[in-house]
């Protein structure tokens, strides 16, 4: 089994705006790779630096947000291309959690089973919630799957998530290849049943 999830507390990064699809998180020219490895310093390559590789101070690049794991963010977030490469780059970065108004249906199926925490709160919550991380930089935000709760400070809102999703993070089934290792013995066994198939 995977590591299970139970709740993600660390320091949240505002990253405002609708629609941020796969190619703006993962632009595709870096995606030319075999494994994900080195895919974290692309994340939102094209939007932090210019041609000179110059900073065009992104949020997360802002000195007051370095070391944030907890990432926040509008509606239909992760939309595009349903490219797996765009939640392997936010992980590698160093994002353990999305909080957003809602996700593009594949990010997060892709985000989930990578154990990439992906909750929802409605427009004016995630109003308040960017705006207490962006006072508040040096703060943790704490979420709470099993109590489906979001805190920030004196804040408290209750989140939504799909409940298979919820339930795969905290049992640590979220991962397919570590449930096809797990059964590894009956999987052989019923391909050995199988007139098709042969083993050594």
């Amino acid at each position: 089994m995977s590591q299970a999830i139970t709740s993600v507390t660390g320091r949240a990064v505002p990253v405002p705006g609708n629609d941020i699809d796969t190619d703006r998180i993962i632009p595709a020219k870096f995606m030319k790779c075999v494994t994900f490895d080195g895919l974290g310093q692309y994340a939102f390559h094209d939007e932090r630096f210019d041609e000179n590789g110059q900073s065009k101070n992104h949020p997360l690049d802002a000195p007051q947000h370095q070391g944030a794991s907890i990432l926040l963010s509008g509606s239909n977030f992760g939309c595009g291309s349903s490219r797996e490469h765009a939640p392997q780059a936010l992980k590698r970065f160093g994002i353990d959690a999305i909080i957003a108004e809602n996700f593009a249906e594949i990010f997060f199926g892709n985000s989930t089973k990578i154990g990439l925490v992906c909750v929802s709160l409605n427009a004016a919550e995630m109003k308040v919630l960017q705006q207490w991380a962006a006072e508040n930089p040096q703060e943790n935000v704490t979420i709470d799957l099993q109590a489906k709760t979001i805190k920030a400070g004196e804040h408290t809102w209750t989140f939504e998530q799909k409940p298979a999703a919820t339930a795969s993070l905290i049992k640590g089934t979220y991962d397919p290849l570590t449930q096809l290792l797990a059964n590894k013995e009956a999987i052989k066994k019923t391909a050995q049943s199988l007139p098709y198939m042969s083993w050594n």
